[in-house]
């Protein structure tokens, strides 16, 4: 059975974005790039919301990710190679392969993709993990915290939500950028 993991790169201060909608502060170095890698290879199923699917789709469909440098080409391959969940009203059809489009998020369908998945499932995007962490489907969450405040902005839980958390890993990276993951007690 797969674990449904939250996975998300923060600000210090708990924003995905900042109050322009920029996230250029959160980008990888080849050290946290490769991290990211090593992560998306053991993901079978991702789960994403329209705006973080229209972000991440570039990995398939602009050829110089594949093309470009090891690391960067690595995880496009990577992320290629799950199956794509898309949740939207407005998209009619998908830019990638092996992505389906669902109109609304499911709590019985994602427990039934568990259910049957041998690998992790990923769900990206703070809209949409608010609904799965609402409804008690989220087994893990892996922050990726960038060392930068920025003040406002999106940010990466719904304020009206009490977790209890385990912490089961942290890493320490180079650059200043710190990974925590927490399995998410029921």
């Amino acid at each position: 059975m797969g674990k449904l993991i939250y996975a998300i790169n923060t600000s210090l201060d708990g924003f995905v974005e900042d109050a322009t909608g920029a996230f250029d502060w959160s980008v990888p170095d080849d050290e946290v790039h490769t991290f990211y890698n090593d992560m998306m290879r053991g993901v079978g199923t991702q789960l994403l919301g329209r705006r973080m699917y229209e972000t991440m789709a570039v990995w398939e469909t602009d050829p110089s990710f594949a093309e470009g440098p090891a690391i960067p080409a690595d995880f496009a391959a990577a992320w290629q190679d799950s199956d794509k969940l898309l949740h939207s009203t407005t998209l009619t059809e998908p830019v990638t392969r092996r992505t389906r489009i669902v109109t609304a998020f499911d709590a019985d369908r994602v427990r039934a993709l568990k259910e049957a998945s041998p690998d992790d499932l990923l769900v990206g995007g703070p809209g949409l993990a608010a609904h799965a962490l609402r409804a008690g489907v989220v087994d893990e969450i892996r922050l990726v915290i960038s060392p930068v405040t920025v003040g406002a902005g999106k940010p990466a839980f719904p304020v009206d939500l009490r977790l209890d958390l385990e912490l089961v890993d942290e890493r320490r990276f180079g650059n200043g950028t710190v990974h925590v993951a927490y399995r998410v007690r029921p």
